[in-house]
C-alpha cells in the first residue's frame, strides 16, 4: 500500500514539473512525509499535502490545480482556477485493464486512474482509442512550453553585476554628496522566439492532432513569443487561430484554416516561402524552430537540404521531431530526412505524451538526450 501511494504521488509530482511546477525531490520527499502524517484515503488530505509542498509561489497555484485536476479525476483542465476542485473518480474516463466493475475504496479509484495516466504518457498517440485521445488531449492541454530566455540589451537593477553610474550618482545626490554603496545592474532576460511548424500531410495524420494541440500549449504558454505555421501542399500561418484559450476551439480554428490537412508534402518548397516571407525579416533570428514531421519529401530534397542550411544560419536552434524515430530500427533514410538531419541540433521524436513533454523541454533550452545524427 505504501509503495502504491509513494508511486502513485512520484508519478503526478513528475507531471506537475513536466507542467513547469516547481516539484523538484526536495519538494516530493516533503510531500510524502507530509502524507504519512494524513490520511491518504482522503482526497482533500492528498490535495493539500501536495500543494503546500511542491507550490513554490503564488504562479504556481493555479497550474497545481489543473494538474491535480487532469491526473486524479480527469477533469477537463480550466486556466486561472484557484479554488481546488472537487476530486471525482470517473473510472470511465480512464478504462484499466482488469479493473473490477465493483466500486472500490477512493484510494483505488486514484491508484487507477494514475497507473493509466502512467501508461498514457509513452503510448504512441497513433494507437490510442478516442476516450484516451481525449485524455492525452486534456494532460497536452496544461503542458508548460515556455520558451527559453535570451539576455536582453536592456538592463536592470541588481545587487552584482555591472556598475551602474546613473543610480550610483542619484544616489549620492540623494544623501547629500555622501557616497554610499555603488549601485549595480545587470541584463534583463526575455523569452527567446519559438517557431513550430507542423506537417499536416497524410502520412502525419495520426500525429497532426497532438502535435497541433502541443503548438496551442506552446502558444498559451509563450504568448507573442511563439509562432505556428501549418505544412503540407502549402504553408499555412495558425497563429492568430491557436490563440484561443480553449484548446478545442482552438483546433477547430486552425482545421478551418488549413486547405491542404491529410494532402501532399513538399517541405522544401514550404520552408523556402517561410524563409522568404517571415524567417529572413525576422521570425527565424535567433528563435528555436520546431519542425514537426516524418520527413517524406515528394519535392526536390536537395532543395530542402539548402533551406535546412539556410534556417540553421538564423536560427537559434533547429529541432526536428519525427514520430518514426521511437519505433525499433527506425534510420532516417527517407531522402528529406537524410537532406534535413546534417542541419538539425536536436532529432526527437513527438509520438507520445513523454515525447512531447521532451519536446517541450527542448523549447525552453534543454540538451537533448542523445545526438542530431543518430
Amino acid at each position: 500500500m505504501e509503495r502504491d501511494v509513494t508511486e502513485t504521488m512520484v508519478g503526478f509530482a513528475r507531471t506537475l514539473r513536466a507542467a513547469g511546477g516547481a516539484a523538484d525531490p526536495e519538494r516530493v520527499q516533503a510531500m510524502l512525509a507530509a502524507l504519512d502524517h494524513l490520511d491518504v484515503l482522503d482526497p482533500s488530505d492528498v490535495y493539500w499535502a501536495g500543494r503546500l509542498t511542491l507550490c513554490a509561489d503564488p504562479d504556481d497555484l493555479a497550474r497545481y490545480d489543473r494538474c491535480f485536476a487532469a491526473y486524479f479525476s480527469g477533469a477537463t483542465a480550466r486556466p486561472g482556477r484557484r479554488p481546488p476542485p472537487p476530486v471525482v473518480v470517473r473510472r470511465s474516463a480512464m478504462p484499466v485493464p482488469d479493473a473490477g466493475a465493483g466500486g472500490g475504496e477512493e484510494s483505488e479509484g486514484l491508484k487507477a486512474a494514475a497507473s493509466a495516466v502512467e501508461v498514457l504518457r509513452d503510448r504512441d498517440v497513433a494507437r490510442l482509442t478516442a476516450a484516451e485521445r481525449a485524455e492525452v488531449a486534456r494532460l497536452i492541454a496544461v503542458l508548460d512550453a515556455g520558451a527559453e530566455r535570451r539576455r536582453s540589451r536592456r538592463f536592470a537593477p541588481a545587487p552584482t553585476g555591472r556598475l551602474d553610474p546613473a543610480r550610483t550618482v542619484r544616489e549620492t545626490l540623494r544623501r547629500g554628496g555622501e557616497t554610499s554603496l555603488l549601485k549595480c545592474r545587470t541584463h534583463r532576460t526575455r523569452p527567446r522566439r519559438a517557431v513550430l511548424i507542423v506537417d499536416v500531410s497524410g502520412s502525419m495524420s495520426p500525429y497532426a492532432d497532438a502535435l497541433l494541440r502541443f503548438a496551442h500549449a506552446a502558444a498559451r504558454s509563450g504568448g507573442r513569443d511563439v509562432e505556428v505555421f501549418s505544412a503540407g501542399t502549402r504553408l499555412t500561418r495558425l497563429t492568430r487561430e491557436l490563440r484561443h484559450r480553449d484548446p478545442d476551439a482552438a483546433m477547430a480554428a486552425a482545421s478551418a484554416a488549413i486547405p491542404d490537412w491529410s494532402g501532399g508534402t513538399r517541405l522544401g518548397a514550404e520552408l523556402k516561402e517561410f524563409l522568404d516571407r517571415f524567417g529572413q525579416r525576422g521570425l527565424a533570428r535567433g528563435a528555436v524552430v520546431v519542425i514537426a514531421s516524418d520527413g517524406w519529401e515528394r519535392g526536390d530534397a536537395a532543395l530542402l537540404g539548402e533551406q535546412m542550411a539556410r534556417l540553421r544560419r538564423l536560427a537559434h536552434r533547429v529541432v526536428w521531431a519525427n514520430p518514426h524515430k521511437a519505433r525499433p530500427g527506425y534510420e532516417p533514410l527517407t531522402a528529406g530526412m537524410a537532406a534535413a538531419l546534417p542541419h538539425v541540433d536536436d532529432f526527437t521524436s513527438g509520438h507520445s505524451l513523454a515525447a512531447l513533454e521532451e519536446l517541450a523541454r527542448l523549447i525552453a533550452g534543454g540538451q537533448g538526450k542523445g545526438s542530431a545524427h543518430a
